[in-house]
């Protein structure tokens, strides 16, 4: 494929946006790529400068589970348009998207919008802080929750010991008021909790990993979690940015049936438009500015051409029939057709998954549950493989470490040239 075009923008793009890219993830740096421009998209494909036309399964990174330019997204967000593009004043479909928020997700009570999920982690720690009058947070390696100063922290030698800075300008001060636990070993998180516990203001995970690849919870981890938070007066909260209404309709809470205080939304509930949102126990959410003494604000939050989006999604997420079932079908045959494309290559990797989120990681290990394990993957072999789907027209995430995304506009015979086109490039590896 010709890629000339792209590669002219991203030279132009280059000289005034630093790296050439809005947001790292898009720089393709891992993959020996240079990243493609895209023009345009509907359904499960998207086109680039270049005319080349793909497979989708990025997905604008999560939200379009309906697929790309759905029409009825599309007319909502015409008619939106058409009453003008912002307000900075209350409008009565915010209050809609709060409730069928409070519909769907079995933990939450009461919703603050925001306009990222960095906004919405950030904010929900800054309450969990408020409310219990702690400072120390505890987090997870490989978990991310956006680029909050208090989430850009390194682990440690061990569990007890406190963050380093992971990027510069995050301060000292910032870093000593978080603490790292492994993914999956509830003994690190005991471990904190024994020493620290009456200091802790809140554990933060996502409860599906999906920002080391697609890692899930082992079983009575989030249960511990719960109880630990529970008997030590810890705000537990999750971030399910990603995972929320992907792994079910109500997320990871509603699939492991563990209801955290607090839970952080985004991508899939604005439907390809820059939303956010926290939510959760009424007791605690009353304690946000205007009604409380915790500050958090945003000019924008409540866009009412956002709000348009994403409430349409989640309605046709929440009414529609057999949505989830031909996710989960959809989801399962890609999963099953790479985990046999391994084997017949006889190239060693482990697929996870969790509802329609994916990865193929490549690794010799018989299982990815931690972040030590996904962090062993073979990142050349992922490149190589990774331009081999390209050039077939397959658009995955240009890394080794985040998930793919399966949407309702995935036909059949989409899966089924990803995976006679995902052989062909393992065998030749």
């Amino acid at each position: 494929m010709n890629h000339k075009k792209s590669s002219e923008a991203f030279g132009k793009a280059k000289k005034f946006i630093p790296g050439g890219v809005n947001s790292p993830a898009r720089a393709f740096k891992s993959v020996n790529q240079t990243p493609l421009f895209i023009d345009k998209a509907s359904g499960s494909r998207v086109t680039d400068i270049d005319g080349n036309e793909y497979i989708d399964y990025i997905g604008s990174w999560g939200p379009m589970i309906l697929g790309h330019s759905h029409p009825e997204v599309l007319r909502a967000v015409e008619n939106a348009n058409r009453n003008g593009q912002s307000f900075g004043a209350p409008t009565l479909i915010e209050t809609e998207m709060a409730e069928l928020i409070s519909e769907m997700v079995p933990g939450v009570e009461m919703v603050r919008m925001v306009n990222s999920g960095t906004e919405a982690t950030m904010s929900a720690l800054r309450l969990a802080r408020g409310y219990t009058g702690r400072d120390l947070v505890v987090k997870f390696e490989g978990c991310y929750h956006g680029h909050c100063d208090s989430f850009l922290i390194k682990a440690g030698s061990g569990a007890l010991t406190l963050g380093s800075p992971d990027s510069p300008g995050v301060t000292q001060g910032s870093a000593k008021d978080t603490l790292i636990a492994k993914f999956n070993d509830i003994s690190s998180v005991q471990e904190i909790f024994q020493e620290k516990g009456s200091e802790i203001a809140a554990v933060i995970l996502e409860p599906v990993a999906g920002n080391m690849g697609v890692v899930k919870p082992e079983a009575r981890f989030l249960t511990a979690l719960r109880e630990l938070c529970t008997q030590n007066g810890a705000v537990l909260i999750f971030d399910e940015v990603m995972c929320g209404f992907r792994v079910s309709k109500g997320g990871a809470q509603e699939l492991y049936n563990i209801i955290p205080d607090l839970s952080a939304f985004g991508k899939v509930i604005g439907g390809g438009m820059p939303v956010g949102a926290f939510g959760g126990k009424k007791e605690i959410m009353e304690h946000l500015a205007p009604l409380g003494t915790v500050y958090q604000a945003g000019t924008l939050a409540g866009n009412p051409i956002a709000m348009a989006a994403g409430y349409t999604t989640l309605k046709i997420l929440n009414e529609d029939k057999g949505v989830y079932e031909k996710l989960e079908e959809k989801s399962s045959a890609l999963e099953q057709g790479l985990r046999e494309n391994l084997d017949k290559a006889g190239v060693p990797g482990v697929v996870n998954r969790a509802g329609s989120m994916l990865t193929l990681f490549f690794t010799g290990l018989q299982e990815v549950s931690t972040h030590s394990h996904a962090v062993s993957s073979d990142t050349g072999r992922f490149a190589d493989y990774y331009n081999k789907c390209l050039r077939e027209g397959i658009y995955f995430p240009p890394s080794q470490f985040e998930a793919l995304f399966v949407s309702l506009a995935h036909s059949d015979e989409d899966i089924s040239y990803t995976i006679d086109k995902s052989y062909e490039a393992l065998k030749s590896l």
